[in-house]
């Protein structure tokens, strides 16, 4: 089937202007908002309208809740082989049509094209190893002759869905993270209500058409795009859901544990990864490191390196050679495949995060690189001559700009990398086994890199966030674990 053909049944074009609108996709039916009503996505680039989608309402929410709560025991009633195969198809179709998803991604998010084209693939490859996951959930048999009271007894654990999954996706990585929490929340036999970040919701509409053709029950995947005021919270607050894995600001995540009563939660929110720069470094693969760390995707991302603390003798070194390796990356246009930095995201983000830079600034940093401010793009910062009274020391940076502290020694680094509340990630080059395990073992997050910097990837460690960067782990094999109950049946034998 042709590209435009396949794409054809979720949008129609405005009358108006001609702009594309995407419908929602509710109960296995491309549909319109019970309103009426669309909001625009902007090109965060040039501030062209990409398209509009769908301003819902909580009539539209509750369609939604009411679609996945009563396919739920239809699908999780489908063998694991069955589920597997769609998924399977599913990963499949994303390969077919990646083409167009990678130009939509680069549109609605002005990630750049090698970026976009990674991340695409990276969503096939998670939906991919999914489909290989739900074949392979067991539960366990438990003899009770450890117990006085369960001799002549054996339980048995089974490992059954949770019922209905709701993700709340962010707008760094929209169709990845999307994936993250659809892909196991399917794998395992949950049906889903997704809700993309308004700023680039169109790619997880795209993927709503994959999993239709891909022979998804109807109400097994539902998406609904409209503000978290309008239907977040509605949606939150459902008791017909029975999960929320949500990715956001740590604000937000706080707000939406609060109003969600009995649900098990999965967030994973802000970070402000510190990356310990010990004398005995290899000095240019920590530059490289560094720099991949700090501006992939303009610094947009829950685990970019956020703050450098370097060892005073070797700080010169070290700034001299992440300026060397900034320089060789490219801000322009996010089309261009020899872009690496793009825009950010919207108005928003641009004040946030040149406030902090300009914050360092008047409190005496140096800017060794970058600076340059047009639109929305921000050329990437490097600052020296750090303070620990500079709010981009503390406060997430979700942006192009790293500062670089000067440290007397290890235990220094250590102890103002542990003083952030955030603990998503963080980082260490040394060649000091020792201090690389210490550092691995006390620093305070989900996950501590040693000679690289973090990146969650496809999710085959587990990953997750300790302290204000949230609760729970993903993961390919442990987002399945986290998104099914034990239940036991216990049989007294003759």
């Amino acid at each position: 089937m042709a590209v435009e053909n396949f794409w054809d049944i979720i949008k129609f074009p405005s009358s108006a202007d001609g702009r594309m609108i995407y419908k929602n996709y509710i109960n296995g039916e491309w549909v319109e908002s019970s309103a009426k009503k669309t909001f625009d996505v902007l090109n965060p680039a040039d501030g062209t309208i990409v398209g509009r989608v769908q301003k819902s309402t909580r009539e539209d929410a509750d369609s939604a809740i009411d679609a996945a709560f009563n396919t739920k025991k239809v699908w999780a009633n489908t063998p694991a082989v069955e589920r597997s195969k769609i998924l399977s198809k599913a990963s499949d179709l994303i390969r077919d049509h990646k083409d167009h998803i990678i130009e939509m991604l680069v549109e609605e998010s002005g990630k750049p094209l090698l970026t976009a084209t990674d991340e695409v693939l990276a969503a096939a490859e998670r939906i991919e190893y999914a489909s290989e996951e739900c074949k392979y959930i067991f539960g366990d048999e438990m003899d009770g002759h450890m117990s006085p009271h369960k001799i002549g007894k054996i339980g048995l654990l089974f490992k059954r869905p949770l019922g209905v999954v709701l993700a709340v996706s962010s707008f760094n990585y929209p169709l990845h993270i999307g994936t993250c929490k659809i892909a196991p929340a399917l794998a395992a036999g949950n049906t889903v209500i997704c809700k993309p970040a308004s700023d680039d919701p169109i790619s997880l509409v795209l993927l709503a058409r994959i999993f239709e053709a891909a022979g998804l029950p109807k109400g097994a995947f539902n998406v609904i795009t409209g503000g978290g005021k309008d239907i977040g919270d509605h949606l939150a607050e459902s008791e017909k859901i029975d999960m929320i894995s949500f990715t956001g600001s740590t604000d937000t995540g706080k707000h939406v544990a609060k109003i969600s009563g009995m649900k098990k939660l999965h967030m994973e929110l802000g970070g402000k990864a510190a990356c310990i720069v010990l004398a005995d470094a290899d000095l240019e693969l920590a530059a490289k490191e560094i720099v991949k760390g700090s501006f992939t995707y303009a610094g947009q991302r829950c685990d970019a390196i956020s703050r450098v603390l370097v060892e005073e003798s070797v700080a010169d070194k070290l700034i001299e050679l992440a300026a060397k390796e900034l320089d060789t990356w490219k801000m322009g246009n996010p089309k261009d495949p020899n872009v690496k930095i793009g825009p950010v995201i919207n108005k928003w983000a641009f004040e946030t995060i040149t406030d902090l830079i300009d914050d360092s600034l008047k409190k005496g940093a140096k800017m060794v690189r970058g600076g340059k401010r047009e639109g929305l793009f921000i050329e990437p910062v490097i600052l020296d001559n750090m303070n620990l009274d500079m709010r981009i020391m503390w406060e997430e940076t979700f942006g192009p700009a790293v500062p670089f502290y000067r440290v007397k020694n290890y235990n220094e680094a250590l102890e103002i990398a542990n003083r952030s509340e955030f603990g998503l990630d963080n980082c260490i080059f040394t060649q000091n086994i020792d201090k690389a395990l210490d550092a691995g073992l006390k620093m305070e997050s989900g996950t501590v890199s040693i000679n690289t910097s973090p990146s969650h990837g496809l999710g085959f460690f587990p990953f997750g966030g300790d302290k204000d960067s949230g609760v729970g782990r993903e993961g390919i094999r442990e987002s399945i674990k986290d998104m099914t109950k034990s239940h036991v049946v216990i049989l007294k034998l003759k």
